[in-house]
């Protein structure tokens, strides 16, 4: 699965304002409500359920909220990047700058995995990481998320 499979440019966005975890859930569900139809309330409940099972801070500044929801009819994906990082409870104690938010539809199947490892692979890499810090634009960003490399 690519990433393009999972994110348009118009779900790039860059020097987002976030105060906290919470805060974060919240502009992400505000950003994504619109394109899945979805109410932005429950899916921000839906990923502050899923944080609680355990944080989807993978270290390196990068975090990869998603959940599972009925309501969600295709895989969905949204990129932000942070003006400032946040305590996020990675793995590695590092705060967060890069998040990559997943949607995910409960009869998903194994597609939300390849989505999951995708995106996942993508950011062990850290140059895309790096080139992702200096983006000068949401455009930029989009094609560092796309590429092959």
């Amino acid at each position: 699965m690519d990433i393009s499979d999972l994110i348009g440019p118009q779900h790039v966005a860059l020097d987002v304002r976030a105060r906290d975890k919470g805060s974060l859930l919240r502009e992400l569900g505000r950003r994504a409500a619109p394109f899945v139809g979805i109410d932005a309330d429950a899916i921000t409940s839906a990923l502050a359920e899923r944080e609680r099972l355990g944080s989807t801070g993978l270290g390196r500044g990068f975090a990869l909220p998603h959940a599972r929801m009925r309501e969600v009819t295709r895989l969905f994906g949204t990129f932000l990047r942070l003006g400032r990082p946040i305590e996020f409870q990675a793995i590695d104690e590092r705060p967060v700058d890069l998040v990559f938010l997943l949607l995910i539809p409960a009869d998903a199947g194994g597609n939300h995995v390849a989505a999951l490892a995708a995106v996942s692979r993508r950011f062990r890499d850290a140059g895309t990481a790096e080139r992702l810090r200096r983006a000068e634009s949401a455009e930029v960003a989009y094609q560092v998320l796309t590429s092959d490399g």
